[in-house]
């Protein structure tokens, strides 16, 4: 087709996929939000859970795992002397070759067969020595020949696989003008490294040497720095095989170096190379070592490319660690963990990058005046909606209890609706209000151009006239008989009258009235919350009702107030980020003097108090301010604690103490002091507290009847205590 292109389409290598989905960042932020309420600091959790991996999703530590399995298989499966043994094959092919030529060659004089098969008799036990004295030999066999002159293709094709990959099978059957082309690369090669040694080496020059060789570089380096980082990285490699061997290994290479390619220059010109390299390379490991205990064996090209495999390894161990200064998931080559672990496995480091990425870039962390990551507010919203969801999960089994998804801070809709009114707040009911217009328009009949929305009794600016507007507000569809008829010719189609809205059509949703809380949240945070792990949970509670108060009960007021030793009022980024405290002490007394406090500042809100807490009031304020400890509790200690709360039952609070533990003294004193005050008790297990608090809350919102006809009874682990 005329104009027509062919498209071609690849995998796309380009970054991160503009395509793909965003990453799903909600169990990140579960668990990064758990570990910090834990005491770890964000950057540490963040870490923790790129270590760990989600549930779908593998973490740092599998991929490390798996790297060091495959390193630890590659040792364990190989051993170096894989190039002798094929070496030692070959020469033993040539001498079974020869003896039987021997044996049945009758023409040959006698002497000459048995001075020949003395030679080969006496032959030294070393493979290098053999081939070496094997050199000047003259051959009767045809097939011992052939074998023979195996044996320096082999080395020869080894020692070049050594330092470039691939050469090994490229070279498969050379004839004389395959080494001579390599022979005159390998000087060009060199002349080009000492140009750029000293300096004098021009983009003109590799591109020229690029042009006349490039085919024996298959990975098409662009520039002198790639190709050289390419050598280099192969180079060292071979060095560190080199060192892996004993030294009686070593010792056989190097005797049978010389007959590569049945010619010493080879070697001459690889020994330039390797020096010019480390030269231009010296950052490069060149005195490194392994040890192979396997039984498959290596020849000198492959076991070179093991050597870069392990190094390749090692590389994607430290990047995988992240245990270095500035580390980041994009350090991570994902071409070396693919070549080394797989596709999946490079899939899976990009999706932790990706997601490293997103919490750093979405706002839910944020770095303070002092260079530390804290959970920005975005971060503790949506963290507070995940544990909400969880307590509303937990409730949600309960008879009767209240759908947290449905409560709001207008109240709720009776079904009614009234004239809207100066200050109402409530939304139109739309349907009553586009009615009474209509009607209205009825009755007055078509006017001028009156205001879209007019105010009786107040100014207010016209809108443009109807025919100035794009379009009507509220168009009437004309009736079937006004539709003109297909067969009929161009009628003009009428214009259908517009509603016009005035004030005194709007209507409002009556909603119930709803009574404002004033809400105490008393957390204990004595060292003994911390010790007995009570600490996390008591943080997802407070967190869990701050999100339900603030998204849900705008007009409530809520107030955190945390007591170990002394009491203070938190907010709730304070407390989400607090270490554990191991003062001792649980002031009661101090906590709930700010609880009255706050009571005292919504005189008109209905006070709800929660307590929670899993020790008995050990400490208190003097009238001077300073704080008093006594274990066992102190008889003033309990009257102080007894008076703060006998002031909050004067304000109406309804109280509910939820304790933690079995400790019998700590029962008989919240039983007392609940019972003092007509409130209640809730001895709920950890995973409950947070449903616990949450349902109690909701249900003292309510009006008329008792407590506990409006949280009802307990279901969940944990019991009521009457």
């Amino acid at each position: 087709m005329r104009g027509s292109h062919r498209s071609r389409y690849g995998r796309y290598t380009g970054g991160p996929d503009p395509l793909a989905p965003p990453v799903d960042l909600a169990e990140a932020l579960d668990h990064i939000g758990q570990e910090v309420m834990a005491g770890y600091s964000p950057e540490r959790a963040m870490r923790e859970f790129l270590r760990r991996g989600g549930q779908d999703q593998q973490g740092l530590d599998d991929l490390a795992r798996r790297v060091a399995e495959r390193r630890r298989d590659l040792l364990q499966r190989h051993h170096l002397d894989g190039t002798m043994q094929e070496v030692r094959e070959l020469l033993d092919k040539a001498l079974l070759a020869e003896r039987g030529q021997l044996a049945r060659d009758v023409e040959m004089d006698d002497a000459d067969r048995s001075f020949r098969e003395m030679r080969l008799d006496n032959l030294p036990p070393s493979t290098a020595a053999a081939v070496s004295e094997l050199s000047t030999y003259d051959w009767q066999s045809g097939e011992a020949r052939e074998a023979y002159e195996q044996i320096k293709d082999l080395l020869g094709r080894e020692m070049l696989d050594q330092r470039f990959a691939g050469m090994k099978q490229a070279l498969e059957n050379a004839t004389d003008e395959d080494r001579a082309a390599v022979n005159e690369m390998l000087q060009d090669l060199n002349d080009l490294l000492e140009a750029h040694r000293r300096g004098e080496d021009t983009d003109q020059q590799f591109r020229e040497f690029m042009d006349k060789h490039g085919d024996f570089f298959p990975e098409n380096p662009r520039t002198m720095d790639e190709l050289l980082d390419s050598l280099a990285a192969r180079a060292a490699a071979a060095q560190r095989m080199r060192n892996s061997m004993t030294q009686e290994q070593r010792d056989e290479l190097d005797a049978l170096a010389a007959q590569a390619f049945g010619s010493p220059e080879l070697m001459q010109s690889l020994d330039r190379l390797d020096g010019n390299l480390q030269a231009l390379r010296p950052g490069e490991d060149w005195g490194g070592s392994e040890r192979f205990d396997g039984e498959e064996g290596l020849g000198l090209g492959d076991g070179t490319g093991v050597l870069q495999d392990l190094a390749d390894l090692d590389d994607l161990a430290d990047q995988l660690s992240q245990s270095y200064d500035g580390a980041r998931m994009d350090d991570v080559d994902l071409d070396k963990l693919a070549r080394q672990l797989g596709d999946r496995a490079a899939v899976d480091a990009r999706t932790l990058a990706e997601l490293e990425r997103a919490l750093r870039e979405s706002g839910y962390l944020k770095r303070t005046s002092d260079g530390q990551l804290r959970l920005s507010p975005k971060a503790m919203r949506q963290l507070g909606r995940a544990l909400l969801k969880d307590v509303a999960n937990r409730m949600s089994a309960r008879q009767g209890q209240r759908d947290l998804r449905t409560a709001g801070a207008a109240g709720e809709r009776s079904g009614a609706t009234r004239p809207w009114e100066f200050g109402d707040t409530e939304p139109w009911d739309v349907t009553r209000t586009v009615t009474n217009a209509v009607l209205r328009n009825a009755s007055e009949g078509p006017a001028g151009s009156p205001p879209l929305v007019e105010e009786r009794g107040t100014s207010v600016s016209k809108p443009p006239p109807v025919e100035e507007r794009e379009g009507p507000l509220v168009e009437e569809r004309p009736s079937r008989q006004a539709r003109p008829s297909p067969s009929s010719g161009s009628v003009s189609k009428p214009r259908a009258p517009r509603v016009r809205l005035d004030i005194s059509d709007v209507e409002v949703v009556e909603t119930e009235a709803r009574t404002q809380a004033a809400v105490a949240l008393l957390v204990d945070t004595s060292f003994s919350m911390a010790m007995d792990g009570r600490w996390v949970p008591m943080k997802r509670t407070a967190l869990a009702l701050h999100q339900l108060v603030t998204s849900r009960f705008r007009g409530d007021a809520l107030e955190v107030i945390a007591f170990g030793r002394h009491a203070q009022v938190m907010p709730i980024e304070q407390l989400t980020a607090l270490d554990a405290r191991w003062d001792k002490g649980t002031n009661l007394h101090h906590a709930l003097l700010l609880a009255n406090r706050h009571f005292r500042k919504h005189p008109h809100a209905q006070p709800v108090l929660l307590i929670v807490t899993d020790g008995e009031p050990t400490s208190h304020l003097e009238p001077d301010g300073e704080v008093w400890f006594s274990y066992p509790p102190h008889p003033l200690t309990i009257a102080y604690s007894v008076r703060e709360l006998d002031a909050a039952a004067r304000f109406g609070a309804q109280t509910t103490f939820f304790r933690l533990g079995e400790d019998p003294g700590l029962a008989r004193f919240v039983d007392q002091m609940a019972r003092r005050v007509d409130g209640r008790v809730v001895a709920p297990e950890l995973d409950d507290l947070g449903a616990a608090v949450v349902g109690s809350y909701l249900g003292s919102r309510g009006s008329g009847g008792s407590y506990r006809d409006h949280f009802g009874d307990w279901s969940g682990r944990g019991f009521w205590v009457d």
